[in-house]
Order: C-alpha cells, then sequence, then structure tokens
C-alpha cells in the first residue's frame, strides 16, 4: 500500500511544481474540486471546472499557471496539472501489497524458476518452461499457459488467462478476467462446413502494456500477434489474430479489431468502434466512438461515423429517407440534366 499522508512540500518535490502556500499542509487523499476536504488535493485539468475554485474546501489544488490568480488557497502549479495528478495518485493508491512469495495452494511446474521476489496468488496455474521476471504478480486463479515468458514488475490481476507461448515485456498490467493467446477465430469453409484452422502464432506484448478487465487478445494464425510498447487497452475489447498495433496507442471499452489489420503509433480508438479486418491505419488517427472503420487510412486525423443521439421520433424520420436516399439522387441528378439542357 503506498503513503497515504505527504504534506505539500514533498508533493512539490515529487512533481517538480512550484508551491503557492504552506509547504507543511499534510495531505492524506485526493479528491475533486466540489468533494475535497481540508486535508485532500485536488486539481483542475479542464478549464470547464474552473468555477468549482471558488467554492472548493481543497487543501490545495494542482493547476496550470494560467489559473492560479482563481485558487483561494495553496496551490501547486504546473504546466499540466492532470499529468500530476496522474503521477501523484499512485502515492496514495489504497491497493494492498502482495507481498512475495508462493502461495500453497499455487500448481507450479518444476521446471519454472520463480523469482524470490515474486508474488504468486492462491489457486494459480503456471505450466512448463514459463519464464517470470522480477517482483512479477500474479493473482488468485491466474493460468500462465506452456513457454510463455513475464517480464520483470508485471502484474496481473486475479483471474488473468495467458495461454501459452505469450511473451509480455517489462511493467505489463493485465486486469481481471482478460484472456491473451486464446485461439483466432480461423476458419475454411468448404461444402457449407467450418473447417477450424490451428492457430499456431502467439501474442507479444511491448513494455509497459495495460489490457482491460475480460478483454481479449487472439494468438496469430501464423505469427503473432503484437502490441507496441505502451500499448493501453480498456475493458471488454476484441483484438483478433495477426493484428499488430503501434507504441502508445489507446482503445477504449468494446472496441473489436478484426483479424490482421495494422495500426499505427499514438492512434486512439473511442468507446465501440470497430475495424474491420486487413486494413492498415496510419500513425496519429484518432477514431470517434461508434465508429465502423471499413477501408485503409492514409493520413493522420480524426474519423468518425457514428451520429449522435436524437428523439425517437426525429430518428424514425431520418431513417425514413436515409432509405430514400438513392430515389431522391436518381430525381437530383435528371433535374440536373433537365436545368443544363
Amino acid at each position: 500500500m503506498a503513503t497515504n499522508c505527504l504534506t505539500l512540500a514533498e508533493i512539490a518535490g515529487v512533481l517538480g511544481a512550484r508551491l503557492r502556500g504552506n509547504p507543511d499542509l499534510e495531505v492524506t487523499g485526493l479528491a475533486t474540486l466540489e468533494a475535497a476536504g481540508p486535508g485532500q488535493l485536488s486539481f483542475l485539468a479542464n478549464p470547464a471546472y474552473s468555477r468549482y475554485l471558488e467554492t472548493t474546501r481543497a487543501g490545495a489544488v494542482l493547476v496550470s499557471p494560467a489559473m492560479a490568480d482563481k485558487v483561494q488557497g495553496n496551490a501547486l502549479l504546473l504546466d499540466d496539472p492532470y499529468l500530476g495528478y496522474a503521477r501523484i495518485s499512485h502515492r496514495f493508491d489504497t491497493s494492498p501489497d502482495p507481498g512475495a512469495g508462493v502461495h500453497a495452494t499455487a500448481v507450479i511446474d518444476p521446471s519454472v524458476q520463480v523469482p524470490e521476489s515474486a508474488s504468486i496468488g492462491p489457486y494459480v496455474v503456471i505450466e512448463a518452461g514459463v519464464s517470470l521476471g522480477e517482483r512479477v504478480v500474479i493473482g488468485a486463479h491466474g493460468f500462465i499457459g506452456a513457454n510463455s515468458v513475464l517480464g520483470d514488475d508485471c502484474l496481473l490481476r486475479p483471474r488473468v488467462t495467458l495461454a501459452h507461448g505469450v511473451v509480455m515485456g517489462k511493467r505489463c498490467h493485465i486486469l481481471s478476467g482478460a484472456v491473451i493467446g486464446s485461439d483466432g477465430f480461423g476458419f475454411a469453409v468448404h461444402k457449407g462446413e467450418w473447417n477450424r484452422i490451428a492457430q499456431i502464432g502467439g501474442v507479444t506484448l511491448g513494455d509497459d502494456v495495460e489490457v482491460g478487465a475480460n478483454s481479449a487478445i487472439d494468438r496469430g494464425a501464423l505469427e503473432d500477434t503484437r502490441l507496441g510498447n505502451g500499448v493501453k487497452i480498456d475493458n471488454l475489447v476484441q483484438i483478433a489474430h495477426n493484428v499488430q498495433i503501434g507504441d502508445h496507442s489507446a482503445m477504449a471499452g468494446k472496441v473489436g479489431i478484426a483479424g490482421s489489420t495494422r495500426i499505427g503509433r499514438h492512434c486512439m480508438f473511442g468507446g465501440a468502434s470497430g475495424v474491420s479486418g486487413h486494413l492498415t491505419i496510419a500513425d496519429g488517427v484518432q477514431v470517434t466512438g461508434m465508429t465502423l472503420i471499413t477501408g485503409d487510412i492514409r493520413e493522420p486525423g480524426v474519423y468518425s461515423s457514428g451520429t449522435g443521439h436524437m428523439n425517437n421520433r426525429e430518428w424514425r424520420k431520418s431513417a425514413a429517407r436515409f432509405r430514400q436516399l438513392d430515389a431522391m439522387a436518381r430525381r437530383l441528378k435528371e433535374l440536373e440534366k433537365k436545368i443544363e439542357g
């Protein structure tokens, strides 16, 4: 468990922030501007919430220098207050320390060398040929398939499943229920019947990858499915076989990426968006929520196809008109010909 009390001077030192106010104020936690009390630290990242600076009871506020004059009390000045909040949040993390050691109920193949610094929880199963880095944590009921590799400081929450031949870099964080290395959805149809294709590739994750709860990353059919360094995957995301995702891309909940698609670096995918298979997405592409990508994207930028909500009556009218668009387009073309004539 992380430290639960720091002075403002200590926080300023950790963040490299400029302190305005009482350096000896003790901070015991973090909270929003609306909910914070005198012993808590808050932050302002979105100017839309600046109105709460006048009424907040927070002991101190992380703000940008441009907003400093609006803070009535103690302030920590940073160019990026949200990044400061992210960094200092770990000092107040309430997650229990699992402690090093192997639980008596764990089942570990004799070929596996478990570092003294590792933490192996109850009912964990680790198969033959697995390599574990220093300070690895595997939560209760985790399963690590044969010949998988976990780099230093990887954290697997309870009930994570790694199939055989999964390779993870350092500091990966896998949340509960995630399945990495499951068989890809590969079948050959013959005379109306589906014939399963053996998925003989693996999955490779770079350093600092995070995979959300109940997400699935399928193993490759021939070559590995690959996620680059710093990739962040939210809950309930499906990544199909042979997908390649570039460094520091991120995907929100319920995103689906079909097989053999290549996604560039620093891409962002909004919730419930999807990408068809065998496509190429350039670096720096942002896809808004509910968008369906059906063709290659060769240039960075923001792409959308989902529509915002409307009341049901308006939606029914719009849906009816959508079905009429082809006929309307033909009539418009005929009118243009008459005008030109």
